[in-house]
């Protein structure tokens, strides 16, 4: 089904930073995989994971258990404050579970009709439920009616939820920085400000990490800039580097919603994903790849900055770590194709915003040609499309 309108080009093999298309041609890939490949393409230490658990077994089933799906619990948990882990198989299936708790939550306190706050320019996935939870309008375009139950506010905007009176509102679904949306930063204390009014409300605040989460912004998770704990969690992406899984984290009450027989998967988290993520963290942490993520990521902004500085056709450029974005005043879609003609691999969201999520394992020298690329991509096509 023709779901994606491709680019020309077939990849055969990566290595590094790199891919090759079929051809024999190399690209240098600034996009990730959308933020999946965080380690590269063939990491060495990934590779041998998978080959050699394949070698010993690949799925048992959820009904017995898993002592790679229980390690890798236990190191999430560490690694996040939380207290206990659903896995899945992606970043929507993470996000149906943490809407499930929302509603468990909900009906626990005789809540019949519960209400989940969400945002402007947010995306949490194209299942039913996570369709309605995002907000684009063209993804959501003949699949109604849509699901009941959500109440969209402005991102970065606490006035807007400090303002809400719905007596049946029971959770915040928010990305911390939000991805699809055209990589928004919000303002300092942002989180901290909403970890408060959940307090106050008795609103479980749930985060979608799928995109920033697993070290990508200079932390394991973005909202440990913030020194908060949220209720709800969910990663996926980068957590595999390739390899399908999803999780979502919870504590406290929300940790002992889903109980036996409440929720369930039949691929989720099976001994392959599980030691495939395994050799993910344990890479992150033997290499530092997160203090690494911050390094490169200040350095690549810096450059932004001072190369656009004088362009006031440029109007924003923001990110945190590894996750960054360009917003031009006018939309650009065609950058993405003209980029792939460089050898480049971007991709263009919300329109207008040059989003670049490479891998952790980029060399100082990789990282300032991705920069050098992008400035040059965009000055000639502001050249050559005068305003």
């Amino acid at each position: 089904m023709p779901t994606y309108k491709r680019l020309p080009v077939a990849f055969s093999h990566g290595e590094n930073v790199w891919l090759y298309d079929t051809e024999g041609q190399r690209y240098l890939d600034a996009l990730g995989g959308i933020a999946v490949c965080a380690l590269g393409h063939a990491h060495p230490a990934i590779s041998h994971a998978i080959c050699e658990q394949a070698g010993r077994l690949l799925h048992s089933s959820n009904l017995y258990e898993i002592p790679l799906q229980s390690a890798l619990a236990n190191k999430l948990c560490q690694l996040s404050g939380l207290d206990k882990v659903f896995f899945c198989n992606s970043g929507a299936e993470a996000n149906e579970t943490a809407i499930k708790i929302a509603r468990r939550y909900a009906h626990q306190r005789n809540i019949t009709a519960p209400v989940i706050v969400v945002m402007e320019g947010a995306f949490h996935g194209r299942t039913l439920a996570t369709l309605t939870a995002t907000a684009n309008p063209k993804a959501q375009e003949g699949f109604g009616p849509l699901v009941p139950g959500f109440l969209r506010v402005a991102y970065d905007d606490i006035a807007a939820l400090e303002a809400l009176q719905d007596s049946n509102i029971v959770a915040v679904l928010v990305e911390p920085i939000q991805g699809e949306g055209g990589i928004r930063v919000p303002q300092t204390h942002y989180l901290k400000r909403l970890r408060e009014l959940c307090d106050q409300r008795q609103w479980l605040l749930m985060l979608d990490e799928i995109q920033s989460g697993i070290g990508r912004t200079g932390q394991w998770f973005a909202f440990q800039h913030d020194n908060i704990l949220p209720d709800v969690m969910t990663i996926a992406k980068a957590l595999g580097n390739g390899v399908p899984i999803g999780a979502c984290l919870a504590r406290g009450v929300a940790a002992e919603q889903l109980q036996a027989g409440s929720h369930g998967t039949t691929f989720g988290g099976n001994p392959l994903a599980a030691r495939a993520a395994l050799a993910v963290i344990e890479t992150i942490e033997n290499e530092s790849l997160i203090v690494r993520t911050k390094s490169l990521g200040e350095r690549m902004l810096r450059y932004f900055q001072k190369a656009f500085a004088q362009q006031p056709r440029v109007t924003r450029i923001q990110g945190k770590g590894l996750m960054l974005g360009i917003e031009l005043d006018r939309d650009c879609p065609e950058l993405v194709t003209l980029a792939l003609a460089r050898k480049l691999l971007i991709n263009v969201t919300a329109g207008r915003v040059i989003r670049l999520l490479p891998p952790y394992i980029l060399t100082d020298q990789a990282a300032d040609e991705i920069a050098e690329q992008v400035v040059a991509l965009v000055n000639d096509y502001l050249t050559q499309h005068p305003a």
